[in-house]
């Protein structure tokens, strides 16, 4: 039988894990179920991810019901800390963003321009399939209509599934649509149906990711400690080294770049 030291040793073992508040695509690509063990391991932590698109994300962690978030909408995060719910954002990779849409290319999309391209999706009247959930994709799909001059204007194929990256890939198998997506869920994803990556390359894809600690002075149940110790190991050495490691078809998800 334990002592009284041995059970509070087990409850102190018991409340070593941490709530993270993250997007769906670090989910859906498999990243968290290969970098976790690794943490706990490293640690002796266990981490609960709660995967919603980034702004529902950025939402649970201002009511405090996350220790730590781990997003890619960058101007919400800065707004994060602005409004005093972090000390700090650090970068910790990136990816890129591809439109993904039927071989045959109806739209005649194919190339490095993802405005050029969403311009003949609106005007050809293709369907295109917006994830329309407040992510951090949608937020950067929206940043490339109003690029294209198509804000009001999608074309009358344009549907808002509200639903994450996953779900929106299958509605875009299942009827041919085209999909803006993050790289990371797209390699992972199975049901691919006749979908292929049709845009590419072009800087404005780029796709960063940033890990925040919640305050304690807005939220002092959050654990300070514990999630500390999480945004310490993803951005240092070990963490870095994990992420750059997860491939996927020999293929590199996610590149790390927290600051040296």
């Amino acid at each position: 039988m334990l002592g009284t030291a041995g059970l509070l040793a087990s409850a102190g073992a018991l409340a070593q894990s941490i709530v993270v508040a993250s997007t769906t695509s670090t989910e859906q690509s498999g990243l968290f179920s290969f970098l976790l063990p690794e943490f706990k391991k490293a640690s002796g932590i266990d981490v609960k991810v709660v995967a919603l698109g980034t702004g529902q994300a950025i939402d649970m962690a201002r009511r405090g019901d996350a220790d730590v978030l781990f997003v890619h909408d960058k101007v919400a995060e800065e707004k994060f800390v602005a409004d005093g719910f972090s000390a700090g954002r650090q970068e910790v990779m990136y990816n890129d963003f591809v439109l993904i849409g039927p071989k045959a290319d109806p739209a005649k999309t194919k190339g490095d321009d993802i405005v050029a391209a969403l311009k003949k999706i609106a005007s050809s009247n293709t369907e295109f399939i917006s994830r329309g959930d407040k992510s951090g994709t949608h937020a950067a799909e929206l940043r490339f209509w109003k690029m294209a001059d198509s804000e009001a204007n999608k074309g009358t194929g344009y549907k808002e599934c509200g639903c994450g990256m996953g779900p929106a890939l299958n509605i875009g198998a299942s009827s041919g649509g085209y999909v803006l997506s993050d790289r990371g869920t797209w390699l992972n994803f199975k049901n691919r149906a006749d979908l292929a990556v049709l845009v590419e390359g072009d800087k404005r894809l780029f796709n960063q990711y940033g890990v925040m600690l919640v305050s304690a002075a807005k939220h002092p149940q959050v654990k300070t400690a514990e999630g500390q110790k999480f945004v310490d190991w993803v951005t240092g050495p070990a963490g870095q080294a994990a992420i750059a490691s997860y491939k996927i078809g020999g293929e590199q998800l996610f590149f790390p770049n927290a600051a040296k």
